[in-house]
């Protein structure tokens, strides 16, 4: 039969690390059991089952060996416990010990499935919560793809490990042992002769299972690299064409698939000399024992069933021993898995209101609005050397409307950043309706404030869904009120699945504008107190823009809203204009104010997009 390529999973559990084994990281995976209490009376009765399995699978050689003893030397077949038997009754005792074993197996394999998917469940949604519970200090330190691969490849492992890996291990060891002391009772001279054989084929099975391995290894990560090739053509399809780079890219393909083909080739060439090696080795190693055995039988020493017997517990304990390297890698790996995934578990999250929250002072229902930043200091966890924001002060009254302008990295978005607690400051204060920010429950919060982003990227699911989720549960007719609030009930209304309409991965359906328009109908539903928007109109066409600032104008009645621009036209009808540049607040007024200083940054600035040539160079010269 035709090897199947792995699977892009199978790839993923093959290259996991594996973890040392030692009390700490033995105690560790330990630590995840307590998924398995509340079904621990079907995990017991499970592994009792596999043992009753088990111990039945030993009682086949016996009584197979029996079952000959009896045709042979009719009235001689003795088993133990139950004296001499029939040839008909030790077949009847064998067909219902086969039955009994395959009910045994399938209650204990469907306990274990049951148990292992239960818990895993649980352990994936404690990973899923706590990962979305998580600061974004701690996602700004590391990979989406590294943390999907807790939730996914980890948890896998785990899964392996618990349905498949435990009950083999138990099963196995059953095998092993009880394997040696029957074929120890039956023939110590044969056995004697057995256990000189195997420290070849362990020592085979050892030297080539490395080999093999490394070999599949390297056939696997290159067959990762090709299908990342794959993977970024596709993606960048278009970049491709525009090129004329079909031809290049084939070339590329062809040589990684190349070098796939060559360590699959290498692996195959030593999976064959093992193969071979293997079964000569086997199977002369069961032509001495048959050989001796026949030696045996021949002098009456032992019956042809006791031969027999001894020939199949031999099967058992080789096959034993055969799965105990497999086993005990994934052990290894599991015991990785259960540390990563421990890791995040133990990560602290965001709590939803701190020590001092308002207890004894309960919080309104509605923010008024008022929002001021009090010699702010701040340095993002990853990079705290670099101080970003310096002795920031700045005030908005309720319904006013703040503009945050600057050259890039000047520290606008940041400033937002701690608006929504996605940061705390490093010193100063962030006051809400003149209390501390961190007085409040962050939940409750965040449910104060809405944002309308540069770069929407809307859920996967339909527009309706985008838009609700601004206020989960809301009615149809509150979806489509906003929805036309926003401008947006024109464009979704000509789809033929109207709300119903899928927008895509990233919502790549829609256009940049209609993204927009789906990301303010969902502010407008959540009807938030503060308002914050991020160049929200930057990267749209006019007609895109005006319509998306129609709705913006709507969406920014009444309430508090910063705005981050770099095009300074959309901000001149903004109450206040934060001038920031290099962390600091360096201007602050309305458009007037700011355009009459002869030196100032926000001159400058509109000098440059206003078409001031002149003025424009004769500032940058300065």
């Amino acid at each position: 039969m035709a090897r199947r390529n792995p699977s892009q999973e199978e790839i993923a559990l093959d290259r996991l690390p594996k973890a040392p084994l030692n009390r700490e990281s033995l105690r560790q995976a330990l630590a995840l059991a307590r998924y398995l209490r509340p079904y621990r009376a079907r995990f017991f009765s499970g592994l009792a089952t596999l043992f009753v399995s088990a111990t039945l699978g030993l009682a086949f050689p016996l009584l197979a060996g029996t079952l000959i003893d009896a045709a042979l030397h009719p009235g001689k077949a003795i088993i133990p416990l139950l004296g001499a038997l029939t040839l008909n009754q030790v077949a009847l005792l064998l067909a219902a010990s086969v039955s009994l074993q395959a009910l045994a197996s399938f209650n204990s394999a469907l306990a274990f499935n049951r148990v292992g998917q239960s818990a895993l469940a649980d352990l994936r949604r404690d990973c899923y919560r706590q990962l979305i519970s998580l600061p974004m200090a701690f996602f700004g330190q590391r990979r989406v793809g590294e943390l999907t691969s807790r939730v996914s490849t980890d948890v896998a492992q785990i899964e392996g490990a618990l349905i498949d890996a435990l009950p083999q291990m138990c099963r196995q060891t059953v095998f092993l042992l009880g394997g040696v002391v029957m074929i120890a009772l039956t023939s110590g001279r044969l056995t004697a002769v057995m256990l000189g054989t195997l420290p070849i084929l362990i020592a085979a099975a050892v030297f080539f299972g490395r080999r093999l391995r490394r070999f599949s290894r390297e056939t696997q990560d290159q067959l990762a690299a090709t299908n990342t090739i794959v993977e970024e053509t596709l993606q960048a399809i278009a970049s491709v064409k525009a090129f004329a780079n079909e031809a290049f890219e084939l070339d590329r393909y062809q040589r990684s698939n190349g070098r796939v083909l060559a360590a699959a080739l290498s692996a195959a060439r030593w999976r064959a000399v093992f193969v071979a090696f293997f079964i000569l080795a086997l199977f002369g190693g069961i032509v001495i024992v048959l050989w001796f055995g026949a030696g045996l039988l021949q002098s009456g020493e032992i019956s042809p069933g006791e031969l027999t017997r001894f020939v199949l517990y031999t099967t058992f304990v080789a096959g034993a021993m055969g799965q105990a390297a497999e086993l005990f890698s994934q052990i290894q790996k599991t015991v990785g898995a259960t540390q990563r995934v421990r890791e995040i578990l133990r990560e602290t999250i965001e709590v939803t209101h701190d020590k001092a929250s308002v207890a004894g002072a309960p919080w309104p229902a509605r923010l008024r609005g008022e929002v001021a930043f009090e010699n702010v200091n701040f340095r993002y966890p990853s990079r705290p050397e670099v101080e970003v924001l310096h002795d920031i002060t700045l005030a908005a009254q309720p319904g006013e409307r703040i503009a945050l302008v600057g050259p890039s990295g000047a520290g606008k978005s940041t400033l937002t950043a701690l608006l929504l607690r996605f940061y705390d400051p490093a010193s100063g204060r962030l006051l809400f309706d003149g209390r501390d920010a961190r007085d409040y429950p962050l939940d409750w919060l965040r449910g104060q404030m809405a944002i309308v982003p540069q770069d929407v990227l809307l859920f996967g699911g339909t527009i309706a869904e985008n838009i609700v989720y601004g206020r989960p549960g809301a009615d149809a007719a509150a979806i489509r009120e906003a929805a036309r609030q926003a401008n947006a009930d024109e464009f979704i209304s000509v789809f033929p699945e109207g709300y119903a309409t899928m927008v895509g991965d990233r919502g790549i359906k829609l256009s940049g504008g209609q993204r927009q328009r789906v990301a303010i109908a969902r502010a407008i539903l959540k009807n938030p107190a503060v308002l914050i928007l991020d160049e929200a109109t930057s990267s749209l066409d006019s007609e895109s823009e005006r319509l998306v600032q129609l709705a913006l104008d709507g969406l920014m009645r009444g309430r508090t809203t910063f705005i981050v621009a770099h095009r300074l036209a959309t901000i001149r009808t903004a109450d206040k204009i934060a001038v920031i540049d290099a962390g600091r607040v360096v201007e602050f007024g309305n458009h007037e104010e700011l355009s009459a200083k002869p030196d100032g940054l926000y001159r400058r600035l509109s000098a440059l997009q206003f078409g001031q040539p002149e003025e424009a160079a004769q500032r940058a010269a300065d």
